[in-house]
């Protein structure tokens, strides 16, 4: 990597090459500021309701005095169980005016995977939705918390919506539950505190803000730290980068990824809080009739979301009819996993507005390299770093040495908002931040963190990134190197594909071979010799899948993401083997705290 940086010289015009330096602020300082110049202009819309920038300051000022008040200290964990609600806006945001850092958890998590998650950031405190709290009552004996406060998605509905809910659907889909002795509702918190002035705890921007939970190397479930000038730092690079397209206060966000996940969380919520955007929040992404409906409704200018998605809106009945309007719609960024370049191509010339894709791990705490937004895309490159985020390419087995471009290697990132380390985890955390310990002619410079992502890609002479794979879901059969993604690729851009995941599975003859687990569009046939003939026509013999598997649906992670390991693990379970085996196709490290299945499908409002 040369010192200048070659991709900044394929910056879009007007995108600052540095934003140094940061303001010493916070999210909670964006809001405040928000709240002052326009407090009735809108900040969370959701079924039809909105929230405005005063009522948001209010309500947060009295959850967070309500924490103050049950005991709830400076730097004490407080987890979230619930989906894209105002509730779950308000929550953490209250929270953090209490001092406490925010976990937020996939509630559909097993009993054994959220007691895992508890304990692992020692929350003591937890706001479930009612749908979860049985499951987190059941648990807490083995976990550390002392207080569950639980809320009712209906609390926010527009008031005929609730009485709708209330009488059709609270009681069938597990919404009206009893609270047992010592526990609380968070409506009866907000009111018995909504005349406070806020719990005035101090909150600056080194102070720590959040635990996302990820898989790391390991797979095991580790939280990872952000401080709170790291959200405010991502959400300006952001800003920065899109600004050219959105306009701020007036564009909405549709932010269907679930906040915990920290695409969702900080990728689309602290940039729509630094925008001033109001955040159309959507509860299940699965639902692609509520999805449709939502956008039809607030006319999102900026829809975030995953390939998985991008598919799934493309095939619904509505859209293909053209019952849908998606006109309003000029940005979108694809991220958690690779875009096929037919996906991109078609959901772009259906709504005329623009996909960028993405690539930023939890770890990073999304210091990410995006496509351009009015400048050159090259397919297959997830595009250029941000502003103040670097990239370096190095040997693969030692972790040193820069290479060339378009020499394939480990990818390295570099930025100031980097996670401050898992959370009281210090050997992985070394593991995945090393620092660099002196300057060199590269353009690193003494004492800066790197992180070692654990994927293998290279930088061309322009900058641009380009992601080959993880360095564990590299096929070798009979000793050939296999990159899965460019096999999907290939089978991705076949008419009648509509998903494909591949992976490396154990064979005989070949030590590992190349399998695909295909869905196919609905009302499309294809047969295995099809497929395999589809990928002789574009790819060497020995990248040809030696097996091909028909599905109706793949597993994916809870932001839709394919689980390659998941399908290596059924597939070495169907062959009477160890699952131990599926190493080689081990999960990124958002895969591996996932559980297999849709995308988050807990509410139906």
């Amino acid at each position: 990597m040369m010192e200048t940086r070659p991709w900044l010289k394929q910056y879009d015009k007007g995108v600052p090459h540095t934003l140094q330096p940061y303001p010493q602020r916070t999210l909670l300082d964006v809001v405040g500021d928000s709240a002052l110049r326009r407090p009735h202009h809108p900040v969370l819309l959701f079924k039809g309701a909105q929230l405005s920038y005063r009522d948001l300051e209010q309500l947060t000022n009295a959850f967070g005095q309500a924490l103050v008040s049950l005991g709830v200290q400076k730097g004490d964990r407080v987890a979230l169980l619930m989906p894209n609600c105002p509730q779950m806006v308000i929550a953490q945001l209250g929270a953090w005016k209490a001092g406490a850092i925010v976990a937020p958890m996939n509630p559909l998590y097993t009993e054994r995977e959220l007691e895992h998650g508890l304990n692992e950031c020692g929350a003591e405190t937890a706001v479930v939705l009612t749908p979860f709290y049985p499951k987190v009552k059941a648990l807490q004996p083995r976990s550390q918390l002392q207080r569950i406060i639980a809320t009712n998605i209906k609390e926010y509905l527009p008031p005929l919506q609730r009485i709708l809910f209330t009488l059709l659907m609270e009681k069938k889909e597990g919404h009206r539950v009893a609270l047992q002795a010592g526990d609380l509702w968070f409506a009866d918190l907000i009111r018995q505190h909504s005349e406070g002035p806020g719990p005035g705890v101090p909150v600056g921007s080194n102070d720590p803000a959040l635990l996302i939970f990820t898989g790391g190397t390991t797979g095991t479930p580790k939280a990872a730290l952000a401080r709170h000038r790291s959200l405010l730092m991502t959400g300006m690079q952001l800003r920065a980068w899109s600004l050219s397209v959105l306009e701020e206060w007036h564009d909405v966000f549709l932010l269907l990824m679930p906040m915990f996940h920290l695409y969702g969380n900080v990728g689309v919520f602290a940039l729509g809080l630094v925008c001033h955007s109001p955040l159309a929040l959507v509860p299940n992404p699965s639902d692609l009739n509520d999805v449709l409906d939502t956008i039809r409704k607030v006319r999102p200018a900026f829809l975030p979301g995953v390939p998985t998605l991008f598919t799934a809106l493309l095939e619904h009945p509505g859209v293909k009819s053209g019952k849908v309007d998606f006109s309003s719609i000029k940005l979108c960024i694809s991220g958690a996993a690779p875009l096929m370049a037919e996906t991109k191509e078609r959901f772009e010339r259906l709504t005329g507005g623009r996909i960028l894709e993405g690539y930023a791990l939890t770890e990073s705490m999304m210091a990410a390299v995006l496509t351009p937004v009015n400048g050159t895309h090259k397919v297959r490159s997830v595009g250029l770093p941000l502003p103040d985020v670097k990239v370096r390419i190095v040997d693969a087995e030692t972790g040193q040495n820069d290479l060339a471009p378009h020499e394939i290697g480990e990818i390295l990132l570099h930025a100031p908002q980097l996670m401050e380390g898992y959370w009281q985890r210090p050997d992985e955390t070394v593991e995945m931040l090393r620092v660099s310990p002196m300057s060199d002619p590269s353009g690193v410079g003494e004492g800066e963190r790197w992180l070692y992502t654990g994927d293998l890609g290279y930088l061309d002479e322009d900058g641009h990134l380009f992601i080959v794979d993880r360095k564990k879901q590299l096929i070798k059969p009979s000793g050939f190197q296999v990159w899965p993604r460019e096999v999907e690729e290939v089978i991705a851009a076949h008419p009648a594909v509509a998903e494909v995941g591949v992976a490396g599975v154990p064979d005989k003859r070949q030590g590992e071979a190349v399998k695909a687990w295909v869905v196919l569009c609905e009302g499309q046939e294809a047969t295995v010799d099809e497929i395999r003939a589809y990928c002789r026509e574009h790819l060497a013999a020995y990248k040809v899948p030696r097996s091909v598997e028909f599905r109706k649906s793949l597993p994916k992670s809870a932001v839709g993401k394919v689980l390659r390991r998941a399908l290596v693990e059924g597939e070495l379970t169907s062959q009477g083997q160890p699952e131990g085996q599926a190493s080689r196709s081990e999960s990124k490290p958002e895969e591996a705290r996932e559980s297999v299945g849709q995308p988050f499908e807990p509410v139906s409002v």
